[in-house]
């Protein structure tokens, strides 16, 4: 049985271009992989004032379908949000979702946020995130290559009624935080980007002490755990 098909999308301020290392380990494995750039990350100069939350639903849904089977979307950060509401759309196309430091979160990640936009503000990243392994030559190429997080993606959300996505096979990916903690932290807490937890009805959690971009500070192991998904979803989908 083939390998399903690999969707890689990156955070927020992030294009494909962040998956570079991890999208080349998996192609040299022979896998299929695609990673995307959603509206409005094009670069610093895309139009982002009209861009949706539902517009990065659309551009995830859309790769989906394009591909010649269903496929292992592998979703990081605040598209846990996105990711979660295309497979809500197409989860018939979806072999297995791998969540890599998020979750599936639903609702609007900031509903009172007003801006047009949202650029990163580096300070705020270096208080609030792990950084553990990450170069100074990663975190300059992050800060240089950053692009603003058009506004509605932030405090628009999706309406979820298919579900049929609770039993889509789910990995989460813990980095930088326990898997154990991240656990109670759902239970504990009422915070949008872990409400999805508590639907899924197939989850597998693995840790990966690093930081929150382990894309860039442990490809190769982040690449074995999607291939190693990509390898099994047909499988798994089937039983």
């Amino acid at each position: 049985m083939a390998n399903a098909p690999i969707i890689l999308v990156p955070g927020f301020w992030l294009g494909g271009w962040a998956w570079d290392e991890v999208a080349a380990a998996l192609r040299a494995e022979s896998h299929d992989v695609t990673a995307l750039t959603l509206p409005g990350l094009e670069s610093t100069d895309a139009d982002r004032s009209s861009v949706t939350f539902a517009d990065h639903v659309e551009a995830i849904v859309e790769a989906v379908q394009a591909a010649a089977a269903p496929v292992v979307l592998a979703v990081h950060s605040a598209s846990g949000f996105s990711g979660y509401a295309a497979s809500d759309r197409v989860p018939e196309r979806i072999a297995a979702m791998v969540y890599v430091d998020t979750a599936p979160g639903i609702g609007p990640l900031d509903p009172g946020f007003r801006g047009v936009e949202r650029p990163l503000h580096w300070p705020a990243i270096e208080q609030e995130e792990n950084l553990d392994g990450l170069s100074e030559e990663q975190k300059e190429t992050f800060r240089r290559r950053a692009v603003p997080v058009p506004g509605g993606v932030i405090r628009e959300g999706a309406t979820l009624s298919n579900d049929a996505r609770r039993d889509i096979p789910s990995t989460i990916v813990c980095t930088g935080f326990p898997s154990e903690q991240v656990r109670a932290y759902a239970k504990e807490h009422d915070w949008a980007w872990l409400a999805g937890i508590a639907e899924l009805r197939d989850v597998t959690w693995i840790d990966l002490p690093t930081s929150h971009w382990p894309m860039w500070s442990r490809p190769a192991e982040l690449a074995v755990i999607i291939g190693d998904v990509a390898r099994a979803a047909p499988a798994m989908r089937g039983r």
